[in-house]
């Protein structure tokens, strides 16, 4: 009897609920591993994201470096998010967020890294207040629903291009026209190896394999250095595509609190408002669609269809954003990878710590970061964005009041290589049809205010 009631009176048990919720310590750990494995690929993809430009000053950012503030912050707030919030919700830095620093705040903006991590902070520690005082949910209210699916597709198509790019299968051409197109030498081993991962990524994908994106990197990282060595070892650069002298290292922390907030000085006043305007809409709809629908699949909304305990969710979440910009990872969110591990039972906070715990054990993996080349990340930026397109059949495309915004959202942002100007283009858009067609009283006054901010800065902010 004793031995059979044990477990449920154990601190551990009473503490993250996990015979309440249907779920064991054994099966916890099983659904942590689970998800581990589903979302690690982001410890290879993140620095090759932001790793893809310099900035201003010539500065890029080192990939064992970057690797290292991937795994230590998403180790922490997923630690955190287990602890507190005590769901089975892992965060790292979020696909697309990272995009928008690299290509948006450093490659258009032109600031610094530094700065394109200030306004990373800003955004993260303005969501946590408006966690805080509740003023999330009136802001969630403003923005119709199709606007918000349109950022989450828009943001897929930028990745999936951003992938193409960093393959070499798309260029823009040296004689300028047109403005992209097809690499014209695609007969060479390096586009081999990155339609070797595509498909390779594709297939697993397809067949429901667990850790699918993170095993095909690693595959077409082997699959790149054999065809290296046969090429005579030229293919890539230092030791990209090379054995490792080695497997684990010390971590490097020195982009730790590399950060600076001049990001105002810089561009202006309307053009920064803009840019963490953007980065914040993105973050802040971004997790409430993730954690919504991650709570419904392991049955843990209320009756009202509400997750008890939401705020502490939502806190741990902005307090990620806030975290990853200051040790230079980019913003930190909520992965839906983390239905891995719901699928597998896991149904608590005891989940996410296993995964946090898994995330700081891959600090010491940083000489394997610097083997992989881009064209073993760029077919899961491709993969990614396709799953992010399963938002399109949700959509209103019969009312052109909201399809048409919702359309300029989507196509801007990877035509114009800017997230920021696809929010932009939706809200305005949206806020301006709204008014001609008599329909005013509709908009929310919170999307008028956010309408005038994008309006100054498509035309006084692009100019500084």
């Amino acid at each position: 009897m004793n031995t059979e009631t044990e477990p449920r009176t154990s601190a551990l048990d009473r503490y993250f609920s996990i015979t309440e919720r249907g779920s064991t310590v054994r099966t916890e750990i099983v659904a942590g591993l689970a998800t581990w494995l589903t979302m690690a690929y982001i410890l290879f993809v993140n620095p090759a994201v932001l790793g893809a430009l310099p900035d201003r000053e010539g500065v890029e950012l080192a990939f064992p470096q970057v690797l290292t503030v991937t795994a230590l912050v998403a180790g922490v707030m997923t630690i955190l998010m287990g602890v507190w919030a005590r769901y089975p919700f892992a965060m790292a830095a979020g696909l697309g967020l990272n995009a928008f620093v690299a290509f948006t705040l450093v490659g258009s903006l032109g600031l610094s890294w530094p700065e394109a991590m200030g306004v990373v902070v800003i955004e993260g520690l303005l969501i946590a207040v408006l966690v805080l005082t509740g003023f999330r949910e009136a802001v969630l209210n403003a923005i119709p629903m199709d606007l918000k699916r349109a950022i989450g597709i828009g943001i897929g198509l930028f990745i999936a291009f951003i992938g193409l790019v960093n393959a070499g299968l798309i260029v823009h051409p040296d004689a300028g026209e047109p403005i992209v197109t097809l690499n014209p030498g695609l007969a060479n081993l390096r586009v081999l190896t990155f339609v070797v991962g595509l498909f390779l990524a594709a297939a697993l994908v397809a067949r429901r394999v667990k850790g699918a994106l993170l095993i095909a990197i690693l595959a077409t990282t082997a699959f790149a250095i054999v065809v290296n060595a046969f090429a005579g070892g030229d293919l890539w650069t230092n030791d990209i595509g090379k054995l490792p002298s080695r497997v684990f290292a010390l971590p490097d922390f020195s982009l730790l609190g590399d950060v600076s907030f001049n990001v105002f000085q810089v561009v202006g006043i309307g053009a920064a408002l803009a840019a963490i305007m953007s980065v914040m809409l993105s973050d802040f709809f971004d997790t409430v669609g993730t954690v919504v629908g991650l709570s419904a699949e392991a049955k843990l909304l209320d009756a009202s269809g509400r997750l008890p305990g939401m705020r502490r969710v939502l806190f741990v979440d902005s307090l990620g954003a806030a975290a990853g910009g200051a040790a230079s990872a980019s913003s930190n969110t909520t992965y839906i990878e983390s239905a891995a591990g719901i699928s597998e039972g896991g149904r608590t906070g005891l989940t996410s710590v296993v995964v946090g715990v898994l995330f700081l054990l891959s600090l010491f993996l940083s000489p394997l970061a610097g083997v992989i080349p881009p064209e073993a990340t760029a077919p899961v930026l491709v993969i990614v964005g396709f799953f992010m397109m399963s938002l399109i059949p949700k959509m209103d495309w019969d009312d052109p009041g909201i399809g048409l915004p919702a359309f300029l959202t989507m196509v801007m942002m990877p035509f114009t290589f800017s997230i920021t100007n696809g929010v932009g283009a939706g809200f305005v858009s949206y806020t301006l049809i709204a008014v001609l067609r008599g329909r005013a009283r509709e908009v929310h006054p919170l999307m008028y205010l956010v309408s005038a901010v994008f309006v100054w800065y498509f035309v006084e902010g692009l100019a500084h």
